[in-house]
Protein backbone atom coordinates (compact mmCIF):
# COMPACT_ATOMS: atom_id res chain seq x y z
CA UNK A 1 0.00 0.00 0.00
CA UNK A 2 1.46 3.16 -1.25
CA UNK A 3 -0.63 5.90 0.56
CA UNK A 4 -1.99 5.70 4.12
CA UNK A 5 -4.23 9.51 5.22
CA UNK A 6 -4.54 10.33 8.59
CA UNK A 7 -7.40 12.15 10.30
CA UNK A 8 -6.96 13.31 13.64
CA UNK A 9 -10.28 14.53 14.90
CA UNK A 10 -11.89 15.64 18.38
CA UNK A 11 -15.61 16.86 18.57
CA UNK A 12 -16.24 16.98 14.79
CA UNK A 13 -19.04 15.00 14.72
CA UNK A 14 -20.77 17.10 11.97
CA UNK A 15 -17.61 17.15 9.99
CA UNK A 16 -16.79 13.42 9.70
CA UNK A 17 -18.52 11.61 7.05
CA UNK A 18 -18.61 14.28 4.64
CA UNK A 19 -15.05 14.23 5.22
CA UNK A 20 -14.50 10.70 4.65
CA UNK A 21 -16.86 11.18 1.14
CA UNK A 22 -14.64 13.77 -0.19
CA UNK A 23 -11.21 11.87 0.63
CA UNK A 24 -12.50 8.87 -1.13
CA UNK A 25 -13.54 10.74 -4.48
CA UNK A 26 -10.55 12.40 -4.50
CA UNK A 27 -8.26 9.35 -3.86
CA UNK A 28 -10.38 6.40 -5.79
CA UNK A 29 -8.26 6.74 -9.19
CA UNK A 30 -5.14 7.25 -7.51
CA UNK A 31 -3.76 3.72 -6.58
CA UNK A 32 -4.56 1.64 -3.67
CA UNK A 33 -4.97 3.95 -0.20
CA UNK A 34 -6.38 3.87 3.12
CA UNK A 35 -8.03 6.34 5.59
CA UNK A 36 -7.18 5.98 9.53
CA UNK A 37 -9.50 8.77 11.68
CA UNK A 38 -7.97 8.98 14.99
CA UNK A 39 -10.70 9.50 17.56
CA UNK A 40 -8.61 11.81 20.29
CA UNK A 41 -11.09 10.98 23.26
CA UNK A 42 -14.45 13.27 21.77
CA UNK A 43 -17.17 13.73 23.83
CA UNK A 44 -19.62 14.56 21.33
CA UNK A 45 -20.91 11.52 18.64
CA UNK A 46 -18.15 11.08 16.50
CA UNK A 47 -17.32 7.76 17.83
CA UNK A 48 -20.60 6.22 17.15
CA UNK A 49 -20.57 7.90 13.41
CA UNK A 50 -17.04 6.44 12.63
CA UNK A 51 -18.02 3.57 14.00
CA UNK A 52 -20.87 3.09 12.10
CA UNK A 53 -18.89 4.22 8.82
CA UNK A 54 -17.10 1.64 9.35
CA UNK A 55 -19.49 -0.59 7.83
CA UNK A 56 -19.95 1.03 4.44
CA UNK A 57 -16.22 2.14 3.78
CA UNK A 58 -13.85 -0.79 3.72
CA UNK A 59 -10.75 1.31 3.25
CA UNK A 60 -11.42 2.97 6.56
CA UNK A 61 -10.04 2.29 9.86
CA UNK A 62 -10.66 4.03 13.38
CA UNK A 63 -8.27 4.24 16.25
CA UNK A 64 -10.16 5.52 19.38
CA UNK A 65 -7.90 7.54 22.35
CA UNK A 66 -9.55 6.71 25.89
CA UNK A 67 -8.45 10.56 26.63
CA UNK A 68 -7.88 13.60 24.78
CA UNK A 69 -4.35 13.49 24.48
CA UNK A 70 -3.53 15.83 21.69
CA UNK A 71 -3.40 16.52 17.85
CA UNK A 72 0.32 15.22 17.94
CA UNK A 73 -0.26 12.32 19.92
CA UNK A 74 -3.36 11.64 17.62
CA UNK A 75 -1.03 11.64 14.42
CA UNK A 76 1.23 9.64 15.83
CA UNK A 77 -1.02 6.88 16.82
CA UNK A 78 -2.24 6.87 13.23
CA UNK A 79 1.21 6.86 11.74
CA UNK A 80 2.87 3.91 13.71
CA UNK A 81 -0.58 1.84 12.83
CA UNK A 82 -0.44 2.81 8.93
CA UNK A 83 0.25 0.46 6.54
CA UNK A 84 1.00 2.84 3.79
CA UNK A 85 4.65 3.33 2.53
CA UNK A 86 3.62 7.66 2.13
CA UNK A 87 1.45 9.95 5.33
CA UNK A 88 -0.41 12.44 4.52
CA UNK A 89 -2.25 14.38 7.28
CA UNK A 90 -4.91 16.51 6.99
CA UNK A 91 -7.92 18.25 9.76
CA UNK A 92 -10.94 16.73 10.78
CA UNK A 93 -12.06 19.76 10.65
CA UNK A 94 -12.97 20.09 6.84
CA UNK A 95 -11.33 23.23 6.17
CA UNK A 96 -8.29 21.30 4.26
CA UNK A 97 -9.82 19.97 0.53
CA UNK A 98 -8.96 16.47 0.11
CA UNK A 99 -8.91 17.44 -3.80
CA UNK A 100 -5.04 19.20 -3.04
CA UNK A 101 -3.97 15.28 -1.84
CA UNK A 102 -3.20 13.75 -5.37
CA UNK A 103 -1.48 17.45 -6.16
CA UNK A 104 0.42 16.32 -3.40
CA UNK A 105 1.14 12.90 -5.10
CA UNK A 106 1.84 13.97 -8.05
CA UNK A 107 4.41 16.61 -7.21
CA UNK A 108 6.15 14.11 -5.20
CA UNK A 109 6.22 11.73 -7.71
CA UNK A 110 7.56 13.94 -10.46
CA UNK A 111 10.32 15.51 -7.72
CA UNK A 112 11.60 11.91 -7.62
CA UNK A 113 12.33 12.37 -3.71
CA UNK A 114 14.56 10.28 -1.92
CA UNK A 115 15.23 9.89 1.70
CA UNK A 116 13.81 12.23 4.73
CA UNK A 117 11.29 14.85 2.86
CA UNK A 118 8.03 16.84 2.91
CA UNK A 119 5.36 18.74 1.61
CA UNK A 120 4.09 20.84 3.41
CA UNK A 121 0.88 22.58 2.78
CA UNK A 122 0.63 26.38 2.75
CA UNK A 123 -2.80 28.17 2.74
CA UNK A 124 -2.17 31.25 0.53
CA UNK A 125 -5.54 32.49 1.14
CA UNK A 126 -6.90 31.54 4.98
CA UNK A 127 -10.60 31.18 5.36
CA UNK A 128 -10.28 32.56 8.96
CA UNK A 129 -11.13 34.81 11.44
CA UNK A 130 -8.80 37.71 11.04
CA UNK A 131 -7.34 37.59 14.68
CA UNK A 132 -6.44 33.50 13.76
CA UNK A 133 -5.26 34.56 10.71
CA UNK A 134 -2.79 37.11 12.65
CA UNK A 135 -1.49 34.87 15.13
CA UNK A 136 -1.15 32.58 12.80
CA UNK A 137 0.91 34.76 10.67
CA UNK A 138 3.09 36.25 13.97
CA UNK A 139 3.47 32.37 14.98
CA UNK A 140 4.60 31.31 11.67
CA UNK A 141 7.04 34.37 11.49
CA UNK A 142 9.05 33.91 14.73
CA UNK A 143 9.00 30.36 14.11
CA UNK A 144 10.49 30.86 10.78
CA UNK A 145 12.64 33.38 11.73
CA UNK A 146 14.40 31.26 14.36
CA UNK A 147 14.25 27.67 12.98
CA UNK A 148 15.12 28.79 9.48
CA UNK A 149 12.66 26.24 8.32
CA UNK A 150 12.08 28.24 5.24
CA UNK A 151 8.02 27.19 5.37
CA UNK A 152 5.57 30.18 5.55
CA UNK A 153 2.95 27.94 7.02
CA UNK A 154 3.95 25.30 9.57
CA UNK A 155 0.24 25.28 10.78
CA UNK A 156 -1.26 23.43 7.72
CA UNK A 157 -2.97 20.41 8.45
CA UNK A 158 -1.76 19.17 4.95
CA UNK A 159 0.63 17.08 4.40
CA UNK A 160 2.60 14.13 2.81
CA UNK A 161 6.00 12.91 3.93
CA UNK A 162 7.18 9.38 4.22
CA UNK A 163 6.56 7.14 6.80
CA UNK A 164 10.08 6.23 7.72
CA UNK A 165 11.15 9.57 7.73
CA UNK A 166 8.51 10.31 10.71
CA UNK A 167 9.56 7.39 12.61
CA UNK A 168 13.15 9.10 12.64
CA UNK A 169 11.90 12.22 13.84
CA UNK A 170 11.73 12.71 18.19
CA UNK A 171 8.47 12.82 19.39
CA UNK A 172 7.01 15.17 21.63
CA UNK A 173 3.42 16.90 22.37
CA UNK A 174 2.91 19.56 19.74
CA UNK A 175 5.41 18.00 17.33
CA UNK A 176 3.18 18.64 14.45
CA UNK A 177 3.79 22.37 14.61
CA UNK A 178 7.39 21.68 14.00
CA UNK A 179 7.70 18.19 11.20
CA UNK A 180 9.16 21.16 8.54
CA UNK A 181 11.93 21.89 11.12
CA UNK A 182 11.89 18.64 12.19
CA UNK A 183 12.83 16.77 9.38
CA UNK A 184 15.48 19.57 8.12
CA UNK A 185 17.19 18.58 11.02
CA UNK A 186 17.19 14.93 9.97
CA UNK A 187 18.94 16.26 7.06
CA UNK A 188 15.70 15.68 4.97
CA UNK A 189 14.00 18.37 2.38
CA UNK A 190 10.88 20.29 2.56
CA UNK A 191 8.86 21.57 -0.01
CA UNK A 192 6.17 24.28 0.38
CA UNK A 193 3.06 23.92 -1.62
CA UNK A 194 0.31 26.18 -2.44
CA UNK A 195 -3.03 24.55 -1.68
CA UNK A 196 -6.85 25.48 -1.34
CA UNK A 197 -8.46 26.06 2.38
CA UNK A 198 -12.62 26.34 3.03
CA UNK A 199 -14.65 27.82 5.42
CA UNK A 200 -15.11 25.95 8.81
CA UNK A 201 -18.95 24.26 7.97
CA UNK A 202 -19.93 23.09 11.25
CA UNK A 203 -17.83 22.99 15.07
CA UNK A 204 -15.71 25.28 16.62
CA UNK A 205 -12.12 26.03 17.00
CA UNK A 206 -9.72 23.83 18.93
CA UNK A 207 -6.93 27.08 18.35
CA UNK A 208 -6.78 30.34 19.53
CA UNK A 209 -4.60 32.91 20.50
CA UNK A 210 -3.92 31.08 23.55
CA UNK A 211 -2.53 27.67 22.62
CA UNK A 212 -1.89 28.64 19.17
CA UNK A 213 1.21 31.74 19.83
CA UNK A 214 1.49 31.76 23.68
CA UNK A 215 2.02 27.93 24.68
CA UNK A 216 3.91 27.69 21.08
CA UNK A 217 6.45 30.34 22.44
CA UNK A 218 7.65 27.28 25.06
CA UNK A 219 7.76 24.28 22.73
CA UNK A 220 9.77 26.96 20.60
CA UNK A 221 12.39 27.16 22.79
CA UNK A 222 12.58 23.08 22.91
CA UNK A 223 13.00 23.01 18.88
CA UNK A 224 15.80 25.55 19.33
CA UNK A 225 17.53 23.36 21.83
CA UNK A 226 16.83 20.34 19.76
CA UNK A 227 18.48 22.10 16.80
CA UNK A 228 21.52 22.95 18.65
CA UNK A 229 21.98 19.43 20.23
CA UNK A 230 21.47 17.48 16.71
CA UNK A 231 24.98 15.72 15.24
CA UNK A 232 24.33 14.46 12.14
CA UNK A 233 27.02 11.47 11.38
CA UNK A 234 27.45 9.44 7.74
CA UNK A 235 28.05 5.92 8.16
CA UNK A 236 30.03 3.87 6.37
CA UNK A 237 30.11 0.23 6.48
CA UNK A 238 33.11 -1.28 5.05
CA UNK A 239 32.91 -4.89 3.42
CA UNK A 240 35.29 -7.31 2.70
CA UNK A 241 37.49 -6.39 -0.04
CA UNK A 242 36.21 -2.80 -0.68
CA UNK A 243 39.89 -1.18 1.22
CA UNK A 244 43.37 -2.71 0.04
CA UNK A 245 45.52 -2.73 2.86
CA UNK A 246 48.95 -0.55 3.12
CA UNK A 247 50.89 -3.22 2.25
CA UNK A 248 49.16 -4.02 -1.01
CA UNK A 249 48.93 -0.30 -1.82
CA UNK A 250 52.64 0.21 -1.46
CA UNK A 251 53.57 -2.87 -3.56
Amino acid sequence: MQLSVIVPVFNEAGNLLPLLEEIHAALVSHGDFEVIFVDDGSSDDSPQRLATALADHPRLRVLRHDRRCGQSAALRSGIVAARGDWIATLDGDGQNDPVDIPILLRQAREAGLEGHWLLAGWRTRRQDSRLKRLSSRLANGLRSRLLGDATPDTGCGLKLFPRETFRQLPWFDHMHRFLPALVLRAGGRVIPVPVSHRPRRLGRSKYGVHNRLWVGLVDLLGMLWLQRRMRRVEVTELKVGSHRSVDSEAA
